[in-house]
């Protein structure tokens, strides 16, 4: 039962985490306020009988039973050990449960004390009834009948809770598989368009150089006329006269 206590703690954890993107678990079927009804009603029998049970025990006189020093020792330690559960512990416990009735763990450890007041008390009664007055015992087991009742009630709305819980905690656990598996899966990745901004390059340009005019192969050189056309001029060497 201590597990399920740890478990409320990460369930409201987990709420706290996945209430943004995860819907809230649907709501039991029959509301908390209805279900808290009984459960008022049984803690208020429980507090009367436990008023009751200690009043009765504090009027008592176990040194006057009819038994041998032992059972007395023994009976009177008990009936200590009950008074000590119905001032101190109980009452703590039936406040603790009462504030908030859907509280796992509040109701687990007002039950479990129920459980052990309800031992102690049944053999202490059943001494009563062996060697103490009779109108003790009878005060005794009317408040042992009502303990016992509202221990068995306590029971079968603490097992309605955690299977509720039970019910609510595999919800959350899918949800939060699912929220697992949609962030371990990879998004797809868009596609990326790219675009060249580069001016395109200039072709190269070829600058074409003026040839140098052609010479004669005589070494003259190439005029042009006032007309247009050209005329050249020769430098030959002189030439000895020839003899008549």
């Amino acid at each position: 039962m201590q597990k399920f206590a740890v478990l409320m703690v990460l369930v409201f954890a987990a709420v706290t985490a996945i209430s943004q993107t995860a819907p809230p678990p649907p709501q039991s079927a029959t509301p908390a306020g209805a279900a808290s009804v009984p459960i008022l009603a049984e803690l208020d029998r429980l507090q009367g009988a436990a008023a009751q049970t200690n009043l009765d025990i504090g009027h008592m006189r176990i040194e006057k039973w009819k038994a041998d020093n032992a059972s007395k020792q023994q009976a009177q330690g008990n009936a200590d050990s009950i008074q000590r559960n119905l001032t101190s512990a109980l009452p703590g416990l039936i406040s603790s449960y009462r504030t908030d009735t859907q509280n796992l763990n509040a109701a687990f450890k007002l039950y479990r004390n129920l459980n052990a007041l309800y031992d102690v008390m049944a053999s202490f009664t059943e001494a009563t009834g062996a060697f103490g007055p009779k109108n003790d015992y009878e005060a005794l087991a009317q408040q042992l009948n009502v303990i016992d009742s509202v221990r068995r009630n306590l029971g079968e709305s603490l097992d309605g809770l955690t299977s509720q819980t039970q019910s609510d905690l595999n919800q959350l656990r899918s949800q939060v598989h699912a929220l697992q598996q949609a962030a371990a899966t990879p998004p797809t990745p868009p596609k990326k368009v790219v675009v060249d901004n580069a001016d395109t390059p200039k072709k190269a340009t070829t600058t074409h150089k003026k040839k140098p005019a052609a010479s004669s192969s005589d070494g003259g050189t190439s005029t042009k006329s006032p007309g247009g056309q050209s005329s050249s001029s020769q430098t030959s060497a002189s030439q000895p006269p020839k003899s008549q």
